[in-house]
């Protein structure tokens, strides 16, 4: 007669640990994160389209950290810090310099905007403006010129140098002034910077950029950016 033998579903889990590695039941844990949009998608209308938000940040920065994850799992890499990683990009799989540069690109475009209000540059960052510019406009001009003249995709930037001097520079694709690959002369900290890839503004701007960098400046969030230039600052005095 044919005995048939039932096990609890602890007792197969157990049988099975027999044959599985422990980490066959365990979720991995995923490395780097998507950050939450600090604010609602709307927020920054009628300058940047609310559908342009949601598509940008649940959708492109999502692929950027889910493949960045993907590419350094099981590498060194997966114990490093996103500055680490940029830093030393020219050692790292295209994989990994894009997707972590897009991960570290995104993360700061969304904290340095806000819907828009009235915050200015510090007395200190305006100073500086001034010295290494000429007046803000002239800055502004610049800073304008570098973001629609890049070609193709890339991003324009407001750095703190080495020097501890400001300068406006521009990278392409999801380069970024942190990494090892951008000229010696053009590296520095981001204090702020915009995103000139075609999803960033195609949808309500179509082709026509410049209509969508002189939009941006109306949802700059200039309490985080002038925290960040103080942050610069503090960087190259180490």
């Amino acid at each position: 007669m044919n005995r048939r033998v039932f096990l609890s579903n602890s007792a197969l889990l157990g049988f099975a640990g027999l044959l599985l590695p422990k980490s066959f039941f365990v979720e991995p844990k995923e490395i780097f994160t998507l950050p939450a949009l600090p604010y609602g998608f709307d927020a920054l209308e009628p300058h940047i389209d609310k559908l342009t938000m949601e598509i940008h940040h649940d959708k492109h920065h999502k692929t950027y950290v889910d493949n960045l994850n993907k590419a350094i799992t099981g590498t060194p890499l997966e114990k490093q810090s996103l500055a680490d990683i940029l830093a030393t990009a020219s050692k790292h799989p295209a994989a990994v310099r894009n997707n972590a540069g897009g991960h570290y690109n995104h993360s700061m475009f969304w904290s340095i905007m806000a819907a828009p209000n009235t915050n200015k540059p510090s007395a200190e960052l305006a100073a500086a403006i001034d010295k290494k510019f000429g007046s803000f406009d002239k800055f502004k001009e610049e800073f304008n010129k570098a973001a629609t003249t890049r070609f193709g995709s890339g991003w324009a930037w407001l750095i703190v140098t080495a020097k501890g001097e400001l300068a406006v520079t521009s990278t392409p694709n999801q380069d970024n002034p942190l990494m090892d690959v951008v000229p010696e002369a053009e590296r520095g900290y981001p204090v702020f910077g915009i995103d000139v890839w075609e999803h960033a503004y195609y949808l309500k701007y179509q082709n026509k950029r410049a209509d969508y960098v002189t939009g941006w400046w109306n949802v700059l969030n200039w309490n985080a950016i002038n925290q960040r230039y103080t942050e610069g600052v503090k960087s190259k005095k180490k």
